[in-house]
């Protein structure tokens, strides 16, 4: 298992996972809406494709934060 801190702008929580699982799967359990924020493993942009990977394919080890934050800029 591996620590996995899911979130987005409004709250995030540690939970255990794991490792493979895919990211998209995690988001789906708790209901992080990537179609509408991007999502940053780590701080590094994810890919759509990419959300389909494991958390080992992505070279994930022991922890990681997988975060969706909506970027809103008002002009």
């Amino acid at each position: 298992m591996i620590s996995v801190t899911v979130g987005s702008g409004l709250s995030r929580k540690a939970y255990s996972v794991d490792p493979e699982r895919t990211l998209k799967s995690v988001l789906d359990e708790h209901q992080i809406n990537y179609s509408v924020a991007p999502v940053h493993l780590d701080g590094s942009s994810v890919s759509s494709a990419e959300l389909n990977k494991t958390f080992t394919e992505m070279g994930v080890v022991d922890s990681c934060y997988l975060i969706a934050v909506v970027k809103s800029d008002n002009a």
